[in-house]
């Protein structure tokens, strides 16, 4: 027997696994599976089987309980079973009860080398993957914490032209490791109606699939199987569209700008993008419908029209940095993050406290490493940190303005990244988006001068003399004293935008910083475009000491812009135009 067992064993470990598309990689037909989920966080394991009579067991242990007392409570359950389909039998209660008594089973655990595992061994070390479980003649063999899929998910609108990303979330599985097969319905043929759902592979078997003119009408179904980048391939799940494709909406405001951005850039270059996203939580308003934006499609409003032009938009820029204002939580948990993934983009987000908004910075993990990340709540931080205590003492003076900086929920992100290719090579990347009132000014000078100082102290104190890329809405044209002190280094106590809610709101003081940053775009005619005011608010400043400009994306021409009157429209996702640059280190 032993020879049996040691032999089926080695030849389930050298037998080559289960063909990836045909879902999991399975042990011979005479073996059963035993799955166990054991995660060091957590106090229990959980181990799935199912018993020879067909009933399937779930069963909660101590990590740390000895695995005797957990086989002897499978030999109570495979007792219990046994027991209970004898009593559905007429024929075994003529042959009397003393079979029934006889059929506690003996139940052991084997090791992949054919060892018994000890009995006071604890569960946690015990039941590892490979090993084999007895239950009297059955046969187990161990799964420990196979790749599993949580959630498998495809977006609500799906485009002809535009490319289709499911959110994949699994266990001990990586959607990068996953294998994925993509299906279109069969159109029914003549005017009958199908038999029944007939679905037909697509040559597509990758994780993104962009549909094609022939499939506007009919429904996409995702099969994926989870895999763990180890030749491990866990049970295959399957996902149908809720609708079918739809028409494109033909030429877009971005096509052309993506004939300059196909590739992404070299080790030596980094691809910067800015982009206000435009809310959901604000397009959706009333106010923006009838006031803002009447002149846009009621459709081309909905979010999930504009997700799929913003993923094509963004995915087609092949960047190498994102950093993105105005995102709402849900769109880059379901929507934005799992398309970027796919793309190689790795993505943070951090929310607007009392907003379902925020910002969300995006960098491409085969180019950067993630150091550290120091995000802060402007007004929190200027009532807590000790390195704005001089600007907090200053803005007491001015009780009405302070009462306005502090009720506003802005914020930074700020990351420190490091280049994979070389590690002496450091980036300070910020992001924000600042107070959008047109009499804010002021607001918008100390929140600028809180952003100066934490970025200062992340780029000059934590890690000295690194690369400074701040990007964002700073909703201050070039004319403004936010951009002035910006791209000067300094603002005077009597600029006019001290006093930019009137006399009664004015404050006065004078603010430096260290940093000589540069506009990479330029100060473009507009980065916003409504129907009742278009400007520039948006830039990509950058460390004019470390970093030059290698070359500005164009942007769409008046003509693109104006063609459905103003922005959003069906063509282009937002109110404002993403800004990209490539850049270099000197």
């Amino acid at each position: 027997m032993w020879r049996r067992l040691c032999s089926a064993l080695r030849s389930l470990r050298g037998s080559p696994a289960a063909h990836p598309h045909g879902g999991a990689a399975r042990p011979p037909a005479a073996m059963e599976r035993a799955v166990v989920r054991c995660v060091p966080s957590e106090p229990k394991l959980s181990l799935r089987f199912v018993l020879p009579d067909g009933s399937a067991r779930h069963m909660q242990r101590d990590q740390a309980e000895p695995l005797g007392r957990a086989l002897a409570r499978i030999a109570t359950n495979a007792a219990k079973s046994h027991g209970k389909a004898g009593k559905k039998s007429k024929k075994a209660r003529a042959e009397g009860g003393a079979e029934g008594e006889a059929a506690v089973p003996a139940v052991r655990l084997f090791s992949r080398d054919g060892a018994a595992v000890a009995e006071e061994v604890p569960n946690a070390a015990a039941w590892q993957d490979g090993a084999v479980l007895h239950i009297g003649e059955a046969r187990y063999r161990v799964e420990r914490n196979p790749p599993a899929l949580t959630e498998l998910r495809l977006p609500r609108s799906l485009l002809a032209g535009f490319p289709v990303c499911p959110k994949v979330s699994a266990e001990f599985a990586a959607p990068q490791h996953c294998l994925f097969r993509w299906f279109r319905e069969q159109r029914p043929a003549g005017d009958g109606d199908a038999a029944g759902e007939v679905w037909v592979e697509t040559a597509a078997a990758e994780r993104v699939f962009t549909p094609s003119n022939a499939l506007v009408g009919l429904r996409l179904k995702l099969r994926c199987t989870p895999g763990d980048g180890e030749q491990r391939y866990g049970p295959a799940r399957e996902v149908e569209s809720s609708g079918p494709v739809e028409a494109g909406p033909g030429a877009c405001t971005f096509d052309a700008r993506h004939l300059y951005t196909k590739k992404v850039c070299g080790n030596g270059s980094v691809r910067a993008v800015s982009y206000n996203i435009l809310a959901d939580t604000y397009a959706q308003t009333e106010f923006s419908r009838t006031v803002l934006y009447p002149y846009c499609a009621p459709y081309a409003l909905e979010i999930d029209y504009r997700q799929n032009l913003l993923k094509k938009e963004l995915a087609g820029y092949s960047a190498d940095l994102i950093c993105l204002q105005e995102v709402d939580k849900s769109v880059f948990v379901d929507s934005l993050a799992p398309a970027l993934d796919a793309f190689g983009l790795e993505g943070l987000f951090r929310i607007k406290e009392k907003q379902h908004e925020g910002l969300a910075t995006f960098y491409r993990r085969d180019k950067f490493s993630l150091l550290s990340q120091h995000d802060i709540t402007f007004s929190e931080a200027l009532l807590s940190e000790p390195l704005h205590k001089e600007l907090c003492e200053q803005l007491a003076k001015y009780p009405l303005v302070q009462e306005k900086v502090l009720q506003r929920s802005s914020v930074l992100q700020v990351l420190v990244l490091q280049s994979t290719t070389d590690p002496f090579r450091k980036l300070c990347i910020a992001n924000t988006h600042l107070y959008w009132h047109p009499k804010g000014g002021n607001i918008r000078l100390i929140q600028i001068a809180v952003a100066m100082s934490h970025i200062k102290h992340v780029a000059c104190d934590l890690y000295p003399s690194i690369p400074v890329i701040f990007c964002g809405d700073f909703n201050s044209t070039p004319s403004s004293g936010t951009y002035s002190f910006i791209s000067s280094g300094g603002i005077a106590e009597d600029h006019e935008d001290w006093a930019s809610d009137g006399e009664e709101g004015r404050c006065s003081m004078s603010l430096s910083h260290p940093f000589k940053l540069l506009s990479a775009c330029g100060e473009p005619a507009y980065t916003n475009y409504v129907g009742g005011f278009h400007g520039c608010l948006d830039y990509i400043f950058i460390d004019r000491n470390a970093l030059e400009v290698e070359q500005v994306i164009p942007l769409p021409s008046h003509e693109e812009v104006t063609t459905h009157q103003a922005l959003p429209s069906v063509s282009h996702p937002s109110d404002h135009i993403a800004l990209i640059c490539d850049l270099k280190w000197k």
